[in-house]
Parts: C-alpha cells; sequence; structure tokens
C-alpha cells in the first residue's frame, strides 16, 4: 500500500514541478536499483527500503502464454499451477505450509510476456525462502495424478474466471479480434478444449525448455542491500547450471484496414459498456519517444475526471457514467491502447461511438494544449515518485519491465523521458493509434428477452 504523506507529497510535488520546467533533461530515478549477475547468467537486482524488517522476494522466468507450442494453449499458467506440487526435498503443500509458519505470504502470476513467482516475507527469513525458490526451479517432480487434478482446476478456474465474466468473455473475444495471428489473441488461461489435452508430457518439456537460472531474473525489494543479498544468491542460485534457451520467435500481424464490432450479450449483464481496443507500440517495438507521448496522451484523454472523455461525456453530456482510457508499454511485442466508457441507462450504445468519436476528431483536428500535457505529465511523475514508498511496488514493476526486454537505465531514465515529451508528439502519436480502421470496438449487452410466439 502506498501512504501520501503531506510532507512527502509537498516534496514530490516540488521534485515533479522542477522535472517537467527543465529544458535539459534531468538525471532522475525511480527505484535507484542495484544489479549483478551470477556466473550462469541470472540477472539479480535489488532495491534497498529500510521502512520495515520485511522484504519482497520475486523470480520472474522470460517465458508466458505468447511462448507456448501451437495448440498447448494455457501450458504456462498451468505450469505456473503445477510448481507447488512439489519437489523430493520439499512436498506437495509444503511450500505454502513453511511460508506461512514463518508469517509469510506467497503466490504466482502467469502473463503473455513472463511468470512470476514471488514472497513477502520478514527480511531474517529470506534464505529460507531463496533455498525453496531455487530448489523448484530445478527439482520440480510430477506425477499423472497430480497433473490430471490440477488440469481440471484451472478448467473449472477458467469458467469461473472467463466463462460467467460476461466482461471476461468481452475482453477475451476483442484480443482475438485484435491480435488475428499474433498469441497476444489467444488467452493466457487457454481455450478450453486445449487446456483439457494438457499432459504430463507437456508440462514437463516446458519446465526444461525456460525454467532456467539465465532465463530468470530475482528481484528482492526491502530490507537488504546488494553486498547482503550477493552471498545469498550465489549460495542459492549460482549453483545451478544454465541450459540454452530457444529465442522467442513469434509470429507478427498482418496489415489490415477494417474495423471490427464484438458484441456480448448475456443474462448476467447489469451494466452494459462501451469499449475500443488500438493496436500500438510497445517500449521494445517503439521508435522514438512514442511509448511515453502515448502515456501523456492517455492522461490527457482518459486520465479519470480530468480527462477530456469525462469531462465531455459525463460531466457535458452526460451520456455516460464513467469513462476513461489505458495504455502500458511494458509488453514483449506491439500492445493496446485501450478505450472504456460507462453508458448512462438512456443512452443508446451507437450515441456512444460518435460522441467518443467527436472527442478522438478534436484532438487528432487540433492537438492539445501545452497546459494539459504538463498536467499530465505532473500527475504521472508524482505517481511513479509515490511508487518508490512501496516494498513489492518496485519489484513488480522491475521484474516485468526487464522480462519485457526493457533495460534498467530505460526503467531509471522514465521520469526524464516522460518530462521531454511535448504537445506535438502526443498529437503525433495520436493520429498513428487512434485509427478507428484499425480498431476493435466492444458492446457488453444484457441478453434480449425471450420471444415466445403468441397466439
Amino acid at each position: 500500500m502506498i501512504e501520501i504523506r503531506n510532507l512527502f507529497g509537498a516534496v514530490a510535488l516540488a521534485v515533479t514541478v522542477a522535472l517537467i520546467g527543465l529544458s535539459d533533461p534531468v538525471e532522475a530515478a525511480v527505484y535507484e536499483p542495484e544489479t549483478f549477475t551470477l556466473d550462469n547468467g541470472m540477472q539479480v537486482v535489488v532495491v534497498t527500503n529500510r521502512s520495515a524488517p520485511v522484504v519482497t522476494h520475486m523470480v520472474w522466468y522470460k517465458v508466458g502464454a505468447a511462448d507456448e507450442p501451437p495448440g498447448q494453449s494455457g501450458i504456462a499458467h498451468f505450469l505456473e499451477h503445477l510448481l507447488f506440487k512439489g519437489t523430493d526435498k520439499v512436498p506437495e503443500g509444503e511450500f505454502n505450509r513453511l511460508i506461512a509458519r514463518n508469517g509469510g505470504q506467497d503466490n504466482a502470476f502467469t502473463s503473455w510476456d513472463f511468470t512470476g513467482y514471488f514472497q513477502n516475507i520478514a527480511a531474517d527469513r529470506l534464505p529460507m525462502v531463496m533455498e525453496l525458490e531455487a530448489d523448484r526451479m530445478v527439482n520440480l517432480t510430477l506425477t499423472e495424478e497430480q497433473v490430471l487434478t490440477e488440469r481440471d482446476v484451472i478448467i473449472e478456474e477458467r469458467r469461473q474466471r472467463i466463462g460467467n465474466n460476461p466482461n471476461s468473455r468481452l475482453g477475451e473475444q476483442m484480443m482475438a479480434a485484435l491480435f488475428q495471428n499474433h498469441p497476444y489473441g489467444i488467452p493466457i488461461i487457454g481455450w478450453e478444449h486445449e487446456i483439457a489435452a494438457l499432459s504430463l508430457e507437456d508440462a514437463v518439456a516446458f519446465y526444461r525448455t525456460w525454467y532456467t537460472p539465465n532465463n530468470a531474473i530475482l528481484v528482492v525489494s526491502g530490507d537488504i542491500d546488494a553486498a547482503e543479498l550477493r552471498p545469498l544468491a550465489e549460495r542459492y542460485y549460482g549453483v545451478i547450471p544454465a541450459r540454452p534457451v530457444p529465442e522467442r520467435v513469434r509470429p507478427t500481424e498482418p496489415d489490415y484496414a477494417a474495423e471490427r464490432r464484438v458484441v456480448l450479450r448475456h443474462p448476467d449483464v447489469q451494466q452494459r459498456s462501451w469499449s475500443r481496443y488500438y493496436r500500438a507500440p510497445s517500449y521494445r517495438t517503439a521508435e522514438g519517444n512514442s511509448v511515453y507521448a502515448l502515456q501523456v496522451l492517455s492522461e490527457v484523454l482518459g486520465g479519470g475526471t480530468t480527462g477530456r472523455l469525462y469531462r465531455s461525456l459525463v460531466v457535458d453530456q452526460q451520456i455516460a457514467v464513467a469513462a476513461g482510457t489505458g495504455y502500458s508499454g511494458n509488453d514483449f511485442d506491439r500492445t493496446r491502447f485501450v478505450a472504456y466508457i460507462s453508458p448512462a441507462p438512456d443512452t443508446e450504445m451507437e450515441a456512444l461511438d460518435d460522441a467518443f468519436e467527436e472527442v478522438v476528431g478534436a484532438l487528432l483536428e487540433d492537438g492539445v494544449t501545452e497546459q494539459e500535457v504538463a498536467d499530465a505529465k505532473a500527475r504521472l511523475i508524482t505517481g511513479a515518485i509515490y511508487a518508490r514508498d512501496s516494498v513489492s511496488g518496485p519489484a513488480r514493476a522491475l521484474g516485468s519491465s526487464l522480462t519485457a526486454g526493457r533495460s534498467i537505465v530505460e526503467v531509471e531514465s522514465w521520469p526524464d523521458r516522460i518530462a521531454e515529451v511535448t504537445a506535438a508528439d502526443v498529437l503525433q502519436v495520436a493520429r498513428s493509434v487512434l485509427d478507428r480502421d484499425l480498431s476493435v470496438t466492444g458492446y457488453l449487452l444484457p441478453a434480449e428477452p425471450s420471444r415466445e410466439l403468441t397466439q
């Protein structure tokens, strides 16, 4: 949790004003991490925070759902579950029990580009955590029964998270329409019919292909520094041999110029929604400062109650109850720029199309003001300053950035790059990304009433 204290907030605001007011780039820093690499190729990153005697320990593998073999969608997430099944040294269930008995918390997550495992625990318990995580990096043991049982668990998870969730179902279908050839169009959890066919052999093959220290990043944030962490990292992770890892080769998207629309009706829908996805560059695929300009654009267009969408659709026209945009460049390949609107009860969905196009059209025609850009940059940079207050936040931010191909220097220079964005930059990326012919629009609607024949 981030606590915004009055004194710290005043300092943050002063720093922000200074950043956006300088004509020359400043040597800004976000997390001030230390880093080193073990002999086996495993990168180690440390963010020191002495505010409490706790640490967040994370191991990030540079493999995710977009790296799965064709026909095995869901195998990355499946293996994430299976990694908790144990080793010869740590039987099934003992990993979680050991963490809990020592006052810690642990979990894992899978994305298209990475798989991460983390523990939040007292700093003096860190050696135990590292020993456990290093053990399952190489010594996972699985049985046919464990795999089949967990496969059923994941199928049920998909039904609960996707099948019974209209918002998730719509998002899944919109991604499939936005990415027609790239694996980002395949859900992270997988398609149900392919999950049902995953086997013990599939899981072991994926594990042995990608789970190796030279394909992993260790990030530790909290009450520790690099001098203290290095001997621990060498003792537990440094002794694991490196193995060759395949290159991450992924299909690219074809050129297309056809607006697409996805309409999902479901009986559980209580609040209609309108959304639009545009394909957009990521940090790794972008040219120049377009990613930073897109972040400023998102703030100007849909940054909460100050964004143009909210002011026009919610405050002025009163045809919506919420509106905004979202964008993050932390994907390994091209990503998406998202807009969303929750209509007022009497608003027709087509009216939202027109209202959104009017706001975007005015921006594309007239550009944005210098004041809008300055305010957006101030909000973004202040948010980055506050993020440093968290113990786990820096570990998550650095891990997701590094697995997407960014460097620590790029992460740390982020405030400088945001500060350099101009109104002309914002207009340029808006014109290149906000193209209706290259978008997917989604309607989430209640099911239509059944029509029964009457005599």
